[in-house]
């Protein structure tokens, strides 16, 4: 597929502008924004108020993200604007996501955010979600070279119309998917998640890596039926090879009187993914878990150690498992050098 030339926003005839980088669609009058509030109709165009004003950057392991099949051991230059189209009341970063002052913004405009990042190996567009600061991941993504990865962390919630816009130029996705409508109309304020997985699949034409994580959150989205329904569409439409990951809650924001994912409701939902036939499923937020290390499918040889975000030992050969000769799907490959020379991210 080739890249097209698609319109982000449609100038109604009423004087507002309809913004189409998201499902939401809004449609904003002269002077005001979006759901989003970084999104601003000025003199007839709409404005990406935060474009090139970060809220946050840091270099991360690629684990971090949480990507595990994509460069492993490869550190990223990771950024974030303020602004959210979600309004989740569990968010882990509602300080620069929802509740960014101004103040905090500096200015790193997409020439020099390409130029950091080529001491690193790629660039995570992150913390916050990446879509609503589309035009500035854009910017930049067309500034960097072959040598330099783009990768965003999402919570999927993008047009049809975004993802077309940047399916050719994004090599890696993770996508939060969250849970059931019900949970993401009562948590996140989000009325319909189907368009999530319309855009996965627009991503996966492009050949875009893409792994998947679950936060299960006790007693609101670890029904056994629906996370075996979800399992069994990444297993039908992405494939076996897709890694899952299934993250454990802590309590935060405005969700606080939920306690943390019991550990057997992990490995439940690991199980559950097993069984449907996913190769790889691993375990967040609890260090030290067996299933945050890359095994063998066939003889469950360990491929990838892991002991937190870092990678202890990278023991591949051509790809595949040297122990039965199983390929190993790996994407990114040619960012993984930090991991077969074993070097550690101290970061």
């Amino acid at each position: 597929m080739t890249d097209r030339n698609v319109d982000l926003a449609r100038l109604r005839d009423n004087g507002s502008i309809q913004c189409q980088v998201c499902p939401r669609r809004c449609v904003i009058p002269p002077g005001e924004r979006g759901v989003c509030d970084v999104r601003e109709h000025r003199d007839g165009e709409l404005v990406l108020v935060t474009h090139g004003q970060s809220v946050s950057a840091a270099v991360d392991p690629i684990e971090k993200k949480p990507l595990f099949h994509f460069a492993p051991g490869s550190e990223v230059l990771s950024v974030a604007t303020r602004g959210c189209n979600f309004a989740c009341d569990f968010c882990q970063n509602h300080a620069i996501a929802l509740d960014g002052e101004r103040t905090r913004e500096r200015s790193l405009p997409p020439s020099e955010l390409e130029r950091r990042a080529r001491d690193h190996d790629g660039i995570a567009y992150t913390y916050t979600e990446p879509t609503i600061f589309f035009e500035y991941a854009y910017d930049t993504m067309q500034q960097t070279g072959a040598e330099t990865y783009n990768v965003f962390v999402s919570n999927g919630y993008m047009s049809t119309e975004t993802a077309e816009r940047l399916g050719p130029y994004l090599d890696a996705i993770n996508v939060d998917i969250k849970g059931d409508q019900a949970f993401y109309r009562e948590h996140c304020g989000v009325p319909d998640p189907s368009p999530i997985y319309d855009a996965i699949e627009v991503l996966a034409d492009y050949d875009v890596w893409i792994e998947i994580t679950n936060l299960l959150v006790p007693g609101e989205n670890t029904d056994e039926s629906v996370l075996r329904e979800r399992m069994r569409w990444i297993h039908e439409t992405l494939g076996p090879q897709t890694p899952v990951h299934f993250s454990r809650f802590h309590p935060d924001y405005k969700l606080t009187e939920v306690p943390p994912t019991p550990l057997e409701t992990l490995e439940r939902a690991m199980t559950i993914a097993r069984e449907v036939g996913l190769n790889y499923v691993y375990c967040g937020n609890v260090p030290g878990h067996e299933a945050e290390s890359t095994r063998c499918p066939t003889c469950g040889h360990t491929v990838i150690k892991r002991e937190g975000f870092s990678v202890q030992s990278y023991d591949l050969e051509d790809g595949a498992c040297p122990s039965c000769g199983t390929a190993i799907p790996i994407a990114g490959e040619r960012w993984t050098r930090g991991a077969r020379e074993g070097r550690r991210r101290l970061l």
